[in-house]
């Protein structure tokens, strides 16, 4: 049968309808819903997926090889671009699950942590409560190392809130100067403690601690005892069943099966595209989600 461009164009627009009405919107944050991306799929735009755009993930694209049409349409070139884009809709959306799910994963660890420190007592000696707190502190900046660059320009879950707000809220909770209040301190600054503005990573003025020690240590513990309440519940409640990084994950899970479900269908239609060719951060975080789904 002989297919206008337009009818490949109106085959393509119902081809997205399909998609949209089939798949769940992937998040709150409009900005990386699937809805919001396959709008996209044929324009281009600032759609995070589209190759060689400044927009694009880092380490996915495509190049240009001649492979992936199916010649039996009028329009084969707007069936390879969709197809194209939607490999790297599969890899990127892998990707993006793995790496929220080790984040999911960690926060307990972080709640548990943030107990351990909650178990500073007055009968402690100074280098003790300086100790739990530098242990704390190790443990933290090892999960902001671990997680910060995913959320970055170009990381695997840049722009996607589910990934940007657990290091968002437990920032925070360190930097409330409400912690403390009670007995006059000011925060976790009080105690020397900080945040640096480009790295998120925690340090501990050990002088100041010490002259916060002298000055009123019940003061001090009760404040390190609040912080590790708070800051526990609040990692606790970012892993809950309910909130929004399992909503993600719950999504783009669904996202994954649909896509891997209907791609055969869709590449005999419309041709196969172009593969995906993910590297860097993308490429392992890909290699992890297929690890774990294959055992």
């Amino acid at each position: 049968m002989n297919i206008s461009s337009v009818s490949i164009n109106l085959s393509i627009a119902n081809f997205r309808t399909q998609m949209l009405s089939s798949l769940m919107d992937l998040g709150s944050d409009a900005n990386s819903s699937f809805a919001d991306i396959v709008s996209g799929l044929q324009t281009g735009g600032n759609n995070p997926l589209a190759s060689q755009n400044p927009g694009a993930p880092l380490g996915v694209g495509f190049g240009g090889s001649s492979a992936g049409f199916n010649m039996a349409l009028n329009d084969p070139m707007s069936a390879y671009t969709m197809m194209t884009r939607i490999n790297v809709l599969d890899v990127t959306y892998k990707a993006q699950y793995s790496e929220l799910s080790k984040m999911d994963a960690h926060l307990p660890h972080l709640a548990e942590a943030a107990q351990q420190l909650g178990n500073t007592a007055t009968t402690d000696t100074h280098d003790s409560i300086e100790a739990r707190l530098q242990d704390f502190i190790r443990q933290y900046n090892a999960w902001v190392q671990r997680f910060k660059p995913d959320v970055q320009p170009q990381g695997v879950l840049a722009n996607i809130q589910a990934g940007e707000l657990p290091l968002y809220e437990l920032d925070q909770v360190i930097e409330s100067r409400f912690i403390g209040a009670k007995d006059g301190l000011n925060g976790l600054a009080d105690l020397g403690i900080s945040i640096d503005a480009n790295t998120g990573l925690m340090s501990l003025n050990t002088s100041q601690l010490v002259a916060a020690l002298a000055n009123n240590k019940q003061a001090v513990v009760d404040a390190i005892g609040e912080f590790s309440t708070k800051f526990a519940a609040e990692a606790n409640l970012l892993a809950s069943d309910d909130n929004l990084i399992q909503h993600r994950l719950n999504n783009l899970n669904g996202a994954i099966v649909y896509i891997d479900g209907n791609v055969g269908g869709w590449q005999k239609e419309f041709g196969s595209g172009d593969a995906a060719n993910p590297t860097g951060r993308i490429a392992q975080a890909l290699a992890a989600y297929n690890n774990a789904t294959s055992i």
